[in-house]
């Protein structure tokens, strides 16, 4: 989501001929069944068979097994060793589960320009799967020059401790300007993950496939909240979901989320569905300096579940360990694949998804419509739906969130999310029904925590302000 708390939905109706259509439902019987279908259906062991499958038909898993990993640690300390920062360890993280399936380790060249040029890979079946962000590992020089024949690289952490095998490798020229240009639409200074990842990073890119001698761990507190995709779908089916609808956001949850969110599973039970699951998933690596800390969040995120404003019952909780690019429509895309790798089938997409203000000027990246109009056209993303949604505002005449209404609109008023953040910092309190009381005191005592020169305080901003 960007600055605005303000959230619109769409619906995509997938383009597809009956030909597609009895093709997808001999493969996923349940999900493209018809409404009738899913009524008639009573066997919960059925129903929890329903999951979309991944992309490529299988998850790639990409860590060692146990027995093996001796072998592997021996042969590792032979191979020149590449050290990982911490934005490329995440991507070590997201290509070890299966989020990126079907790849199965950091792009060769191939993989690489079609994601810059096409935002999709083709298979060697034929099939295209959506890929719209470049999942790439660089080098500098010395390094090249260092790997020089081998086939194979060990890569280790700030620690020296060695993560991962990257074999059958292929190294080839980073043209930054060209990724920064397809990736972000501007190459202007000041892109938060540009500037961390990519501008100070080598000019040779090294590819090949992954060999994971360890599960990634951060020891933070927060690592059972970690579920891989092939954990989600072991929850999801524990729990006989017959449909997973998926929210991202990275930032803390108000009621005009949960609004969406309870709305979405009432439309899915009233489509048929009998045990519709959401999968409530932050985004858990890299962010820009001043979105709210992951641990703040996750704390915030337990408070609207202990509050009762999401259901724990059909609601899972978990942490998305990819870094956030701040790419707009071409970074959506990635969100919205991540998830079919998890299980989830139904996507909710925001107002201005994985967007941001402008680095130089005052305006917005993106324009805020276009991320859910890209979803509804996007390769490889057919088999995943998309749900319609109003825009969720305050109503003061009911004192709660609320899909505006346009027929009175002088009875709502949008809260940014800078005006939220605002009245965090002043320790001052939203109007009653914007944000259960415990997920604000989380938000408050977050800000509080930063003590700044100026004692918190921002200058006061009404809510009436547009």
């Amino acid at each position: 989501m960007a600055a605005s708390t303000m959230v619109s939905l769409t619906l995509k109706i997938s383009p597809f001929s009956q030909t597609q259509k009895t093709q997808l439902t001999s493969h996923h019987p349940l999900q493209f069944s018809t409404i009738k279908t899913r009524q008639t259906i009573r066997d919960k062991t059925l129903i929890s068979a329903a999951l979309i499958a991944p992309d490529g038909g299988k998850l790639s898993d990409l860590i060692v097994p146990d027995p093996q990993k001796p072998f592997k640690n021996e042969q590792a300390l032979n191979f020149p060793k590449i050290k990982l920062s911490k934005i490329d360890l995440e991507w070590v993280h997201v290509l070890s589960e299966g989020w990126a399936s079907p790849l199965n380790g950091f792009m060769r060249e191939s993989e690489f320009l079609q994601t810059l040029h096409f935002n999709s890979l083709r298979l060697n079946d034929g099939d295209v799967v959506n890929m719209s962000v470049p999942i790439v590992l660089a080098i500098d020089d010395e390094q090249k020059e260092r790997i020089g024949q081998s086939g194979s690289v060990a890569l280790v952490d700030g620690h020296h401790h060695i993560i991962a095998i990257l074999k059958d490798i292929e190294i080839y020229k980073h043209n930054k300007e060209e990724r920064i240009a397809r990736t972000w639409g501007t190459t202007a200074l000041g892109l938060p993950y540009v500037e961390e990842a990519i501008r100070s990073s080598g000019n040779w890119l090294i590819g090949g496939d992954l060999e994971v001698l360890e599960t990634i761990k951060y020891h933070d507190g927060l690592d059972q909240y970690r579920l891989s995709p092939a954990q989600l779908r072991e929850e999801f089916a524990r729990r006989n979901a017959d449909a997973v609808f998926a929210f991202q956001l990275r930032n803390p949850v108000h009621n005009g989320h949960a609004l969406l969110m309870t709305d979405t599973r009432r439309r899915l039970l009233e489509m048929g569905y009998k045990n519709p699951v959401l999968l409530l998933h932050p985004l858990g690596g890299f962010t820009k300096a001043d979105d709210v800390p992951l641990n703040w969040r996750m704390k915030q995120h337990e408070k609207v579940l202990e509050d009762g404003v999401l259901d724990p019952e059909t609601t899972v909780v978990s942490i998305f360990p990819s870094p956030m690019l701040y790419a707009g429509p071409t970074e959506v895309q990635w969100h919205a694949k991540a998830r079919i790798n998890a299980g989830a089938n139904f996507y909710i997409v925001g107002r201005d998804p994985a967007g941001m203000s402008h680095p130089t000027e005052k305006r917005d990246l993106y324009d805020a419509d276009h991320g859910k109009k890209v979803l509804s056209m996007a390769p490889g993303l057919e088999r995943l739906n998309i749900l319609p949604f109003k825009v969720a505002a305050y109503d003061k005449t009911q004192n709660k969130m609320a899909f505006f209404d346009p027929s009175r609109p002088q009875d709502f008023i949008f809260i940014s999310g800078t005006k939220m953040r605002t009245l965090a910092k002043n320790k001052e309190s939203p109007p009653d029904g914007f944000m259960c009381p415990g997920g604000w005191e989380v938000l408050v005592e977050y800000y509080d925590s930063l003590v700044p020169a100026d004692n918190g305080r921002s200058p006061k901003l009404s809510l009436l302000e547009s």
